[in-house]
C-alpha cells in the first residue's frame, strides 16, 4: 500500500498538470494577439496619401477579425480563418502558425501522459521505471520545453513576418494601400502559456521532492553498523 506522503505528492502533481491543461485548453480558444496599423491609399503615381485610416486585427490560433476604418475608403469588419487565408499568399506565417498549433497539441498529449502516470503511481507500489517518476519527468519536461518554444515562435510570427499585412491586403484587393506603424499587443491566450509552463515545472518539483526525501530516508536506513553508536554494536 503506497504511503500517504507518496499519494499526496503524486496526486498533487496530477492536479497541477490538470490545471495547466485546463489553462492551455482555454487559451487555445481565446484571443492571442491584437495588431493595429495605419493605412493610406496610394496615389496613381505610387506615392501614399495621408495616413488617415487604420486596420485592427484580432487573432486566435484558428481565426480572426479585421476591423478597417477608412482603409482604404470605408469601414468594414470581416471574419476569417487564419491558415486558409494565408495559404497561397505567405509561406512563413503558415508554417509558423501550423508549428504553434502542433506543438500545443503535443503539450496537451504529454500533459495527459503525465497525469495518467502520476495517478498510476499514487495507487501502485512499487512503480515501474518508465511508468514512475522518470515518466513524469520526461512528459512534464517536454511539455514545459515545447510551451516555451510556442511562446517564441508566435512572437516571431507576429513581429517578423508579414502575416498582419497579408490579412489587410486580402480584404483590400482592388485598392492600392500602404501600411505602416504596425503595433502588436499579446492577449490572454498567449499569456496563459506561461502559467502552463510554470505548472508543468511544479509537477516535476513535487515528484522530485518526494523522490529525494525517499532516497535520503532509504540511505539512512542502509548505513553500515559501524556508523552506529558503540554501545549498540556491542550487543
Amino acid at each position: 500500500m503506497p504511503s500517504t506522503k507518496k499519494i499526496l505528492h503524486f496526486m498533487s502533481s496530477a492536479l497541477a498538470t490538470s490545471i495547466s491543461v485546463g489553462l492551455i485548453g482555454y487559451g487555445m480558444s481565446a484571443q492571442w494577439v491584437k495588431t493595429t496599423m495605419e493605412c493610406a491609399q496610394k496615389n496613381s503615381n505610387g506615392s501614399a496619401e495621408i495616413y488617415n485610416g487604420s486596420a485592427e486585427i484580432t487573432l486566435t490560433l484558428f481565426d480572426g477579425i479585421i476591423k478597417r476604418v477608412s482603409c482604404p475608403l470605408f469601414g468594414a469588419t470581416d471574419e476569417f480563418q487564419v491558415i486558409p487565408t494565408l495559404a497561397g499568399r505567405e509561406i512563413a506565417p503558415v508554417v509558423l502558425q501550423g508549428l504553434v498549433i502542433c506543438l500545443l497539441a503535443l503539450c496537451l498529449l504529454f500533459s495527459a501522459c503525465s497525469i495518467l502516470i502520476s495517478l498510476y503511481n499514487s495507487v501502485s507500489n512499487p512503480y515501474e521505471t518508465y511508468m514512475g517518476p522518470v515518466g513524469v519527468y520526461i512528459c512534464s519536461s517536454l511539455s514545459a520545453c515545447l510551451s516555451v518554444i510556442v511562446l517564441i515562435l508566435f512572437v516571431v510570427n507576429v513581429t517578423a513576418t508579414n502575416m498582419a499585412e497579408t490579412f489587410v491586403e486580402t480584404y483590400t484587393e482592388g485598392f492600392a494601400v500602404k501600411l505602416k506603424g504596425k503595433a502588436s499587443e499579446m492577449q490572454v491566450g498567449y499569456y496563459l502559456v506561461i502559467p502552463y509552463t510554470v505548472l508543468s515545472l511544479i509537477a516535476i518539483a513535487l515528484i522530485y521532492t518526494y523522490e529525494h526525501a525517499a532516497y535520503t530516508r532509504k540511505k539512512e536506513q542502509q548505513k553500515p553498523t559501524e556508523d552506529a553508536p558503540m554501545d549498540l554494536t556491542m550487543y
